[in-house]
């Protein structure tokens, strides 16, 4: 994957960024019309970097989430998972699901791996390789630090179906105008570069 990038040319597609402005929730309209939803992990401040564990370089599983307090209206989450920072386009998708119980609160390390195509209550969709489950961050060595932004949609009950192993733009279609809230939290990583850590547990301004 993008491990395997040359030193020499991840510095020197350090200026190539998707960029925050088109990850989903920006896509979507947030901050406007939609209530605030508190994304936490126990795993990582919000700004602060993904631990390896995480990512390519370690076991690659995914990390710990939680939530608290729904809006009115939730009849679902969906959580979308996106680096801003991929030398690409679009930002590269890292994760999709679907039809998270309103009152989960939660989801378990490890959780987002592939379900064969929406078994349970909830689907994991397909990530920016075509796969099911959660595609571990991996950044090109030099090209900086990446931000893997976890975004979290409360769907209204008018929201379509996605169908069963959706993608970012099967799920966006799916929920565009019917979100209620949102909520946000950036990890980063960096290979072979210094990050800073900051306290577990903050979350992010929407």
């Amino acid at each position: 994957m993008l491990e395997h990038v040359p030193e020499w040319l991840g510095h020197a597609l350090r200026g190539i960024r998707a960029g925050m402005e088109k990850v989903a929730i920006a896509d979507l309209g947030a901050p406007a019309g939609f209530a605030r939803l508190d994304l936490t992990s126990p795993a990582f401040a919000d700004g602060a970097r993904l631990p390896e564990r995480f990512t390519a370089d370690g076991a690659g599983v995914s990390p710990p989430l939680g939530w608290r307090d729904p809006p009115p209206g939730t009849a679902s989450l969906a959580l979308l998972v996106e680096d801003a920072d991929s030398p690409t386009p679009q930002p590269l998708v890292h994760a999709v699901i679907w039809g998270l119980p309103a009152q989960a609160g939660s989801l378990a390390e490890g959780a987002i791996v592939a379900d064969g195509a929406g078994e349970g209550a909830r689907d994991v969709g397909r990530n920016s390789y075509r796969r099911e489950g959660w595609l571990p961050p991996d950044p090109p060595t030099g090209h900086g630090e990446h931000r893997y932004v976890f975004q979290l949609f409360a769907v209204d009950g008018e929201a379509r179906d996605p169908g069963g192993d959706p993608g970012r733009t099967a799920l966006l279609d799916a929920i565009r105008g019917h979100v209620v809230g949102a909520g946000l939290l950036i990890g980063t990583y960096a290979r072979a570069e210094r990050a800073t850590v900051g306290p577990v547990g903050a979350t992010a301004a929407i």
